[in-house]
């Protein structure tokens, strides 16, 4: 194989068509003309709505079968509704110096002003660039490159729907992409045979805890109000956990705490109980840590205070 970049497709907005309401229909041969890449393969054609975590691992094989044979890069097409966990995905199990880069469209291939052509060029160019190399998982759309980590979707139809906390990693101008940070990476987690069913659980006003009673799973991510907080109720409900229960915010940005309160439900009561604070990671990329971590059976508590920090 030669050292051009590999392109995968699993379905998503960029490949919908329709004379009406539209679905996906497009294959990656059908997405790649006029671009100068390596391999290509259609693996899924669905909504980005409906990915598993089994299509993502058959995704990842792919993909680390593509840069073992020799590929400079690799391009994941999908539906952006679930871009930012997968990147993440990716990102947490990625072990190659040469990148793999997710992307997508916000707008289809009918609609003026269709973003698909522009997002996949753009991410050919940075998955196949050198200064990309040791940079683990990225998304690149409307000419920005953002780091699996800080990357969210803040928007639900605009083609700048997609941000970072504190900011982009860098910019594609004239073909080429500029980073603004250098690069910073933890190793890759081993891929996991299987990913115990973790559920997300939005913490609200009045809200006794009493779902997690009735849940049956490997784990639970509990998106709490502000840096780690709950109701009273909530917070008994997680000491009464048969399962590791990971705390995250709800806000979209900042990480939750872990000394500064002390009343029942806080943070650092939370941890007396035993949840494992999720720190700089949003509900979605914990629930993502949570499920490989317990697939390759590391401590909990370990890997969060690995990937949750600042670094």
């Amino acid at each position: 194989m030669s050292s051009q970049v590999a392109v995968a497709s699993l379905g998503g907005t960029i490949t919908m068509t329709g004379s009406g309401a539209v679905s996906p229909t497009l294959g990656a041969k059908d997405l790649v003309q006029g671009l100068d890449v390596g391999e290509i393969a259609t693996l899924a054609t669905i909504p980005g709505a409906s990915l598993t975590f089994t299509t993502l691992l058959e995704a990842f094989d792919w993909a680390d079968k593509q840069v073992s044979g020799g590929a400079g890069g690799v391009v994941i097409i999908q539906g952006t509704d679930t871009l930012e966990e997968t990147a993440y995905f990716f990102d947490c199990l990625w072990p190659h110096d040469e990148p793999v880069v997710v992307t997508g469209a916000m707008r289809h291939p009918g609609l003026p002003g269709a973003d698909g052509p522009a997002n996949l060029a753009a991410a050919v160019v940075v998955a196949g660039a050198a200064n990309s190399r040791g940079r683990g998982a990225l998304l690149v759309i409307n000419d920005e490159i953002h780091a699996a980590r800080w990357l969210r979707k803040a928007h639900s139809s605009l083609p700048s729907a997609f941000e970072s906390f504190p900011g982009p990693l860098g910019l594609v101008v004239e073909g080429h992409p500029h980073y603004f940070h250098p690069s910073h990476r933890l190793p890759a987690l081993p891929r996991p045979q299987d990913v115990p069913a973790v559920q997300l659980v939005e913490a609200t006003l009045d809200d006794d805890g009493s779902l997690l009673d009735w849940l049956n799973v490997g784990g639970v991510v509990v998106a709490a109000t502000g840096a780690g907080h709950v109701s009273e109720g909530m917070a008994e409900a997680i000491s009464r956990a048969r399962f590791p229960v990971v705390v995250a915010t709800r806000t979209g940005a900042g990480t939750t705490l872990r000394t500064t309160y002390g009343f029942t439900g806080s943070e650092s009561d939370l941890i007396k109980r035993g949840a494992v604070m999720a720190g700089w990671l949003c509900p979605r990329k914990a629930r993502v840590l949570l499920r490989l971590a317990l697939g390759a059976s590391h401590p909990v508590e370990d890997v969060f205070a690995a990937r949750g920090s600042v670094f």
